[in-house]
């Protein structure tokens, strides 16, 4: 099962949102998945207990200690398209 985390800067709000939108988008997928979201405070030290985070793109280098965890930086956090892109390509490589 593919573990995902969904961090915002500002609060748990955007980022619950944001764990929404992944979560319809890996269904979509087909993809067995656990989505958490959390702040961006909380998810730098919990990150690597994850095999994905996604993240505002501005905010991909505070994940620089995240272990194994692919870190996703997206410009458009409510976009399905670029999650999928991009959750896709992470899972390739």
């Amino acid at each position: 099962m593919l573990k995902v985390l969904a961090a915002c800067g500002n609060g748990m709000g955007s980022s619950l949102i944001i764990k929404m939108k992944i979560e319809k988008v890996l269904k979509d997928m087909g993809v067995d998945c656990e989505v958490h979201h959390a702040s961006v405070g909380q998810a730098k030290s919990d990150a690597r207990n994850f095999d994905l985070v996604l993240v505002s793109h501005m905010l991909v280098n505070e994940f620089a200690n995240s272990g194994k965890a692919k870190i996703i930086g997206l410009i458009n956090l409510l976009s399905e398209q670029e999650i999928k892109e991009k959750v896709e390509a992470a899972l390739k490589s």
